[in-house]
C-alpha cells in the first residue's frame, strides 16, 4: 500500500480514484495532480514507482492544503463563526443544520434520535 502524507492509499484501485481517499483532494484534483505529475491514471496503485508517489506527495505539499493542515484550517473557520456569535455560527454550537435546511421534519443527522415529549392532556382529563 503506498502512503501519501500518512494516509495508505487501496492498492487495487487505480490511480486517481486511490488519490480521492486524502482528505480534500477530490475527482478533479486527483486527475490535475496525476497529470501534473506524469502518471498514469488508469495504472493501478500498486504499480507506482517509489519516484511517481514522491513526485506526486511534493505536488500535493507544495500546491494544495489537504489532511492535516485541511481539517485544522476548516476547524479554525467554524471556531472563528462561533467566537463572533454570528447566525451560523449558532447553528454549529447549537447542532442544527446551518445552510438553510428545514429542521420541522428532517435534520435528524443533527439533531441525533427523536426525543419524545408527553402530549397534553385533553379538556375532558381536567375535569
Amino acid at each position: 500500500m503506498p502512503r501519501l502524507l500518512g494516509v495508505d492509499i487501496p492498492n487495487d484501485r487505480k490511480t486517481v480514484i486511490s488519490l480521492t481517499y486524502l482528505y480534500g483532494v477530490g475527482d478533479q484534483t486527483a486527475r490535475d495532480l496525476c497529470h501534473k505529475a506524469g502518471v498514469d491514471q488508469n495504472k493501478r496503485a500498486r504499480d507506482m514507482t517509489d519516484e511517481e508517489i514522491s513526485r506526486i506527495a511534493a505536488i500535493l505539499e507544495r500546491d494544495y492544503t489537504v489532511e492535516g493542515p485541511l481539517r485544522r484550517q476548516v476547524q479554525q473557520n467554524i471556531g472563528r463563526l462561533r467566537d463572533i456569535k454570528c447566525y451560523r455560527g449558532i447553528r454549529h454550537r447549537v447542532g442544527l443544520p446551518v445552510r438553510g435546511q428545514r429542521t420541522k421534519t428532517n435534520a435528524r443527522t443533527r439533531k441525533g434520535p427523536k426525543k419524545t415529549v408527553a402530549g397534553k392532556k385533553g379538556v375532558k382529563d381536567l375535569k
